[in-house]
């Protein structure tokens, strides 16, 4: 697999423009006052799909070759990925399967089926459902497209980094959460390409830290899932967004179930928004990082708001 370059950012922002309104980049005072930093959040909770991974799924659907795109295309997913290659296929008339662990969120699963994937349930995580996606695609003959090991993809969501820098280039961090690391890798490449003094800071949950323990080891690792951050919950790291973040991630650090619940809550309250855990744990991350932040301007990617309401209920009870 060979790496994106800012040149494939640049053609995939002029892909998905077509297809996709950039989303805003806000300042909140009342985030700022609450953090004590000056802050930006970056909305993709306002894609059509609810998360910034559709910025992939387009730049990767549309320049399938005709055979692929007649044979169809499977995934894998806790549910943004899934949502992201489902709402490509319909657009460019794609059949799509989607493999979705037992349990998964009901909000993302009803959205896939609502646009046309067909189904899968299987196994208890992220990682059983990949691999029988594995399975079905060579039964099936059919693309599959990995959620991180995908060029088309880290070039696709690097664009909501470049949009980022467009608006507000005097940005001096960019903080993004990591599942399996496409989104953070598509953020390095833009940024540092653009501005090399930008630092990008990766997020996980502390009970999946798959990805944070192969950055830091430098080896392809795998850990617990126990998280209720499904987006953050990997079992195993993947190797191509892994390569790109060995060379050009700043820092990687880890947030509580509790900190993003928090985050959660204060983004409601002040910034009137609604994120899921994994779009919440950017601001988690600079609540913990303010001490040393006080200034300069902050970007957190609020990457997605497909949080369900049961989860959502239990996040306002423990309020």
């Amino acid at each position: 697999m060979q790496a994106p370059t800012f040149t494939d950012v640049l053609a995939a922002q002029k892909n998905i423009a077509p297809h996709l309104p950039r989303t805003p980049l806000f300042n909140y005072p009342a985030l700022d006052r609450a953090t004590g930093l000056e802050l930006y959040v970056k909305h993709e909770n306002y894609h059509p799909i609810g998360a910034f991974k559709v910025r992939g799924g387009i730049n990767l659907i549309s320049q399938l070759p005709a055979d692929e795109r007649r044979r169809g295309v499977i995934a894998a997913s806790t549910g943004n990925h899934g949502q992201s290659i489902a709402y490509a296929a319909r657009l460019f008339g794609v059949p799509a399967t989607i493999v979705v662990p037992e349990g998964a969120n009901e909000v993302k699963v009803q959205a896939m089926d609502a646009l046309g994937a067909t189904i899968v349930h299987h196994g208890a995580d992220f990682d059983a459902a990949r691999e029988h996606c594995e399975i079905l695609a060579q039964e099936r003959q059919l693309r599959y497209v990995h959620s991180g090991d995908e060029p088309h993809l880290i070039a696709g969501v690097g664009t909501h980094t470049l949009e980022i820098l467009q608006v507000e280039p005097h940005t001096q961090t960019v903080i993004v959460p990591i599942g399996g690391g496409s989104g953070a890798a598509g953020a390095c490449i833009a940024a540092k390409a653009i501005n090399p003094q930008v630092r990008v800071i990766g997020v996980q949950a502390e009970t999946a830290p798959a990805a944070y323990k192969s950055w830091r080891q430098r080896a392809l690792l795998a850990d617990t899932t126990a998280t209720f951050a499904e987006g953050l919950a990997t079992r195993s790291a993947f190797a191509l967004p892994q390569q790109i973040l060995w060379e050009l991630l700043d820092d990687f650090m880890l947030v509580s179930d509790a900190e993003m619940r928090a985050a959660i809550v204060l983004l409601l309250q002040t910034a009137k928004t609604l994120a899921e855990p994994a779009g919440a744990a950017p601001l988690a991350a600079a609540l913990k990082l303010a001490p040393a932040m006080r200034t300069g301007k902050i970007a957190v990617i609020l990457s997605g708001g497909n949080i369900t309401p049961a989860q959502l209920a239990q996040v306002l009870a423990g309020a």
